[in-house]
């Protein structure tokens, strides 16, 4: 099939925030991939990026792609045969929100002119479509679920052959080529568990699936997996970590509590950190809204912290329920942070400076290089773009 153009949906972006300062919604990872993965796999083609424009040097459109898909939607087979079956002209949706469409002019894209000029489809089958933030963790289960099928087919795991390991139902885990468990223990009663390229299994760890563990992932001695987690590529965790997606090259590797939470890309948490997903007198959890420009009713009971990419925490640090923290923020102290914190905020309970362009960049250099990365001309007008874009937030520098 030839290439398509996954499309940020403007009536979604902005509640996805702070995970789409940085990415397409389509990068998002939820299951055991991101959702431009998923459309690879299915369709069997490579996939470009309809977005904002300061992203577009770091995620480029294909070129004379036609074919264009909502990047929050999560594929499954009669969604893709339903999308295959699209002709020129033609547009599906679901309940008013456009889904995929054939566009003749690729570089004019507009969802309202599809609108006024393509034919409209209903689609009549259920869909998973990730358009607010806690939907990644809220949806988890079922994409990871989906995912290990769609990994797994027609292949054979590696297998466990530790003496010192116990698993519970292997058929539902499957380990990938490299992959190094020791004296742990897995249960995939309720769940698959997924156990990537080169990633690491210590000992004394034990997980409950569903759960994936990427490549070069990491659990560290006696870390307790709760169930509907995804540790993404090479990052690290320990401690007790409930229902939550980390997407990538972030560090929860020490003892604390984590759950009901997403948390981006070159993250890091000290020792003791905890994160709150519940209130003690179990309300429903408000969340900051970019869209709204404060805080909104999630409905739901369960609900920790959505944490942006850059952002960390000193050690014994807590995080309030529906915590919401910003890209490049660096946060520690005694006490509760606010429930939002704006990106590139310095500080904690006591108050916030701002952490200034330069000194994050020395900092982000440091943590993208060490893992054998190099943070680029790209990488760093992205993040100056979003350093700028988020000035209004810091509202501690707005002179009286």
């Amino acid at each position: 099939m030839e290439a398509i153009t996954l499309f940020d949906d403007p009536a979604y972006r902005g509640s996805l925030l702070p995970f789409t300062f940085t990415r397409p919604v389509a990068e998002i990872r939820v299951g055991i991939l991101k959702i431009s993965e998923k459309w690879e796999r299915h369709l069997n083609t490579k996939v470009g990026f309809f977005t904002q424009d300061y992203l577009k040097s770091k995620f480029p459109q294909k070129e004379g792609a036609k074919l264009f898909i909502n990047g929050g939607l999560c594929p499954d087979h009669d969604l893709v045969t339903a999308i295959k079956s699209l002709k020129k002209g033609q547009a599906l949706y679901k309940d008013n929100t456009l889904l995929a469409a054939i566009v003749e002019t690729p570089t004019d894209f507009s969802i309202d002119e599809i609108k006024e000029k393509e034919e409209a489809i209903e689609y009549k089958g259920e869909t998973t479509l990730i358009h607010r933030n806690w939907h990644i963790f809220q949806y988890n289960g079922l994409e990871l679920r989906k995912d290990f099928l769609l990994i797994t087919a027609n292949r054979n795991s590696v297998g466990i052959n530790d003496p010192h390991t116990r698993v519970y139902n292997p058929e539902m885990i499957f380990v990938e080529e490299g992959a190094q468990i020791r004296a742990a223990i897995l249960n995939a009663e309720d769940g698959p568990i997924y156990i990537g390229k080169n990633a690491q299994v210590q000992e004394g760890a034990m997980i409950r699936g569903p759960f994936a563990l990427c490549e070069g992932a990491v659990v560290n001695m006696g870390g307790k997996m709760r169930g509907d987690n995804t540790i993404g590529p090479y990052s690290k965790v320990g401690g007790e970590v409930s229902n939550t997606v980390i997407f990538g090259y972030s560090n929860k590797g020490h003892d604390g509590f984590i759950g009901n939470s997403v948390i981006g890309e070159w993250c890091n948490f000290g020792a003791d950190s905890n994160i709150s997903n519940l209130k003690n007198n179990y309300a429903p959890v408000k969340i900051w809204d970019y869209t709204k420009g404060g805080f909104a009713n999630s409905g739901l009971q369960f609900c920790g912290l959505m944490m942006g990419d850059h952002s960390k925490c000193g050690i014994n640090t807590m995080f309030n329920t529906g915590t919401v923290v910003g890209v490049g923020a660096n946060i520690f102290g005694s006490g509760f942070p606010r429930n939002f914190v704006p990106s590139f905020a310095w500080g904690g309970a006591a108050g916030f400076s701002t952490f200034q362009f330069r000194k994050f960049e020395e900092t982000a250099s440091k943590v993208i290089e060490r893992r054998g990365f190099s943070f680029d001309e790209t990488e760093k007008s992205l993040l100056q773009n979003i350093f700028d874009m988020t000035t209004a937030y810091r509202i501690w520098d707005k002179k009286v």
